[in-house]
């Protein structure tokens, strides 16, 4: 039989804990015998982010989503209904209500046979704040020489698409890779009589789309809607943002994935109201009837779908509510 004294705590020690305890004097750690010193930090902070990617399967692919940085647009650029509408919907979700912040979610997609990059990001201009051209850095991050990219899938040829293929100096950044892009946005964004041209605020638009792309011309091949151009890798026309705006539907194993490029630019304003406009839209109504379609197809198919310019890592699902739709972040992979 155990004695009362042999337990961890006898009566004699509770009853000492106790008087302790209500005597002022004292406090807890000097109770318990530790020093009263102000405590202090075991190290400096570290002051920076983990690395830039997020990796996953699909299906027997290999995913990798990487990042360009973050842009910030002003809340005008969502247009079509009034600001008190947009900020409404953005406080509802206890976003800012100033200003709009975007990710950059660029895909690599590792095949077997072929690694996939769809779009290039900003390269080096500064247009929508500070934070963005951090691709090259990215990739590094991620393990990946840009010299291994095979492919570039560009969705369409606006500054944040399109403009990191090559460096200022006019060197590629990916030397090796084969570019694909629907032949309608070529032409819109090539042609000196678009009319855009004469238009202050699409000028430096357009003149960055003809530098990246007029010297890449024998790298292009353009590609039509319902083309599986590579493999797994269907183009769907999603026109109205731009006049040649594509999204693809990446398929393998049975698993497809949907990446949405600038289908819509926010998982809430373009999702919950999908007829807001965006400013940069070439013909916002169109671009409204493209995001309704497909956001209309992917919630009633349930296959995920990756948002550009949605949170980080931008992957998860369209289900309808309402007459919009409500966007569900995908649980990340972090066992592969």
């Amino acid at each position: 039989m155990i004695r009362p004294e042999e337990l961890p705590i006898s009566r004699r020690n509770l009853l000492a804990l106790g008087a302790a305890m209500s005597a002022p004097v004292l406090s807890a750690p000097a109770l318990l015998g530790f020093s009263t010193s102000p405590a202090r930090a075991a190290a400096p902070t570290i002051g920076k982010q983990a690395p830039y990617f997020y990796r996953f399967k699909l299906g027997s692919f290999e995913a990798t989503v990487i990042s360009d940085g973050p842009l910030n647009l002003p809340l005008d650029a969502f247009v079509g209904v009034t600001k008190d509408v947009v900020q409404g919907l953005l406080t509802n979700h206890f976003l800012p209500k100033d200003e709009v912040s975007l990710e950059q979610n660029i895909l690599v997609l590792n095949t077997g046979t072929k690694l996939i990059m769809f779009d290039t990001g900003l390269g080096s201009t500064k247009l929508f704040g500070p934070n963005s051209g951090r691709l090259l850095n990215s990739l590094r991050e991620a393990g990946i020489d840009p010299k291994s990219i095979d492919a570039l899938v560009i969705s369409h040829a606006h500054p944040d698409h399109l403009w990191g293929i090559m460096a200022d100096d006019g060197k590629p950044n990916y030397p090796n890779a084969q570019i694909y892009l629907n032949q309608a946005d070529f032409d819109f964004w090539t042609d000196l009589k678009n009319p855009l041209f004469n238009d202050p605020n699409w000028k430096p638009l357009i003149e960055g789309a003809r530098k990246h792309l007029l010297p890449n011309r024998e790298r292009i091949v353009f590609i039509k809607d319902g083309q599986e151009f590579l493999p797994g890798v269907q183009a769907i026309a999603a026109p109205g943002h731009t006049v040649g705006h594509t999204a693809f539907m990446i398929t393998s194993g049975g698993k497809s994935l949907a990446f949405l490029a600038d289908t819509t630019h926010h998982p809430v304003l373009l999702f919950e109201n999908p007829r807001i406009e965006f400013v940069y839209d070439t013909d916002a109504k169109l671009s409204a009837k493209s995001r309704t379609r497909l956001l209309d197809m992917l919630a009633t198919s349930r296959v995920p779908l990756l948002g550009y310019h949605f949170p980080w890592p931008g992957i998860g699902y369209a289900a309808k509510a309402g007459e919009g739709f409500r966007y569900y972040p995908m649980q990340q992979q972090m066992i592969l």
